[in-house]
């Protein structure tokens, strides 16, 4: 797989994300899916099924405003992407910030291992320190 073709993975990953498009996230994934945003309550899943609640709570909890990538690193079927998100944590429910809400700017770094044109291993490390200063009660 070429870098091209896992930039276009991963971009209409992001975009699905970005629409909070919970299909469409799951459309680009592979059905053994292994998902891991670390840090948070969900833990490790495995499997479409398992992930699809923690996109519904995701995107009743987090409101995008703007990504800015920083670097982007390919290896052979593996895509690591640093990037800024800007947007607003709403509902006071993210990642054991109970009761924060507001508006944030963290590092969100992704690796991504790619098979057959999908999204097969997913890990996400965002920075909760820096998300814990910005947000109030």
């Amino acid at each position: 797989m070429n870098r091209d073709e896992m930039d276009r993975i991963v971009n209409e990953h992001f975009g699905y994300e970005a629409a909070d498009d919970v299909d469409g996230v799951l459309a680009s994934l592979t059905d053994d899916v292994r998902h891991h945003v670390v840090g948070s309550p969900w833990g490790e899943l495995s499997g479409k099924d398992a992930v699809r609640p923690l996109y519904e709570a995701l995107f009743g909890d987090l409101k995008g405003e703007g990504v800015k990538p920083v670097a982007r690193w390919y290896g052979d079927n593996f895509v690591v992407d640093e990037a800024l998100w800007t947007g607003r944590i709403e509902n006071g429910r993210f990642f054991g910030l109970e009761g924060k809400s507001g508006h944030v700017t963290f590092r969100l770094l992704h690796v991504f291992e790619l098979r057959d044109g999908l999204i097969s291993r997913e890990n996400v490390w965002s920075d909760i320190a820096a998300i814990a200063e910005q947000v109030s009660q």
